[in-house]
């Protein structure tokens, strides 16, 4: 087996660190919401979709300025660093309205490190190499927000206040950037020029299929920020929580990477397909079951199954992408999807807090098997690469 280069290891440890100092965070910012700032379901939807919402804006943005000549590492680390200098700030937050500024810059810094280093990791291998590639990454991603909850639950436990958890995140996060800006190189940076145009059209069908289907996925696709939810109103403690989350996440590593590999051979098209509709079936399932162990098998196959596809995707965005236009592809995905987030996360909250939670989760199984079935007929009508 070929061994992968240098710079797909390195950008893997920079989103573990990365990883590491966000997730310390998130599985308890729900509940720091809730709990703490007296927000609801309905705000704490409003929070994610607009911070997932500024960051795919700027995605599509940042991977333009990349095909443009600007230096996708060096829009890497303004994005890394971005996000490690204002997230830690959340310790201060008096109010939901704070931790709404507060996300929105984090995630503009997201919007612009992510097209970039997706780029670089494409640009890195051939095709033969791409899921694999991805599956890696992918599976740093996930190792470091498994290690992150774990980190922060040993603070709780030993009784740190929940915002000097918050504080102690810029560590790793400071880790980071390090870890990009002495050790990552960029292979070659075009010189600057006019951005590509960007028409729809002009794109090949498998990218433009992929990033329809992505989109209608993003729009029935349920926010982590409710899956905690969901586990603490069945009886789950804030204890377990930062736990459940470490192990979804070191499920997620462990088959994010087997099974991009698998698309590697046997195709990106049934990897997806299957991907999508486990993911369906394990949202149908979720309001039937209410026993406390039922719940976190639920919950922990579901986060599993939304790793299937990660490696896949990317892969396929690299594989039919202009090559001069790797970041404009990566930050079209990226925008489609985030964008898309915002209604969705919205409409999964206000459901949840005017009908009931079950309800909520049998409208987005059945749209995502409306986006798995898209997919599959766009496919059929594809010309084969």
């Amino acid at each position: 087996m070929t061994k992968l280069p240098r710079s797909v290891i390195l950008l893997g440890l920079v989103s573990m660190f990365n990883d590491v100092a966000s997730d310390m965070i998130a599985p308890l910012l729900p509940i720091f919401l809730t709990a703490t700032l007296g927000a609801g379901p309905a705000i704490v939807g409003l929070i994610e979709g607009v911070a997932e919402t500024t960051s795919s804006l700027v995605k599509l943005w940042s991977g333009r300025l990349g095909d443009r000549g600007v230096g996708c590492k060096r829009l890497a680390v303004a994005g890394y660093t971005l996000s490690n200098c204002v997230r830690p700030l959340l310790a201060f937050a008096p109010g939901w309205s704070t931790v709404l500024l507060l996300r929105f810059s984090d995630r503009i810094g997201k919007g612009v490190r992510t097209a970039p280093r997706d780029a670089l990791i494409s640009e890195a291998v051939d095709a033969s190499q791409r899921g694999r590639a991805f599956g890696v990454h992918r599976a740093f991603d996930h190792s470091g927000a498994m290690l992150g909850p774990l980190l922060a639950s040993v603070l709780l436990a030993f009784g740190m206040p929940l915002r000097d958890v918050f504080l102690v995140s810029v560590i790793p996060g400071v880790l980071a950037v390090v870890v990009l800006m002495l050790g990552v190189h960029e292979t070659a940076q075009l010189p600057l020029t006019a951005a590509p145009p960007l028409r729809w059209h002009a794109l090949h069908p498998q990218l433009r299929g992929l990033i329809a289907a992505a989109g209608a996925l993003a729009l029935a696709s349920v926010p982590d920020a409710f899956l905690v939810l969901y586990l603490q109103q069945s009886g789950v403690s804030l204890f377990w929580i930062p736990l459940l989350w470490a192990l979804a996440h070191g499920l997620r590593a462990l088959v994010v990477l087997p099974v991009s590999r698998w698309s590697d051979r046997g195709g990106r098209l049934p990897v997806l397909l299957t991907g999508w509709l486990t993911r369906a079936a394990l949202l149908a399932a979720m309001p039937w079951f209410e026993t406390r162990f039922a719940v976190v098998a639920l919950y922990l196959l579901y986060s599993s199954a939304t790793a299937l596809t990660e490696g896949a995707e990317r892969a396929l965005i690299g594989d039919v992408a202009d090559p001069n236009s790797k970041g404009t592809a990566f930050g079209l995905y990226h925008m489609t999807v985030g964008l898309l987030a915002l209604p969705g996360a919205l409409w999964f909250g206000v459901v949840w807090q005017t009908v009931n939670m079950h309800t909520a989760f049998v409208l987005a199984a059945a749209m995502t098997t409306l986006a798995a079935l898209w997919l599959a007929y766009t496919a059929r009508r594809m010309p084969r690469s």
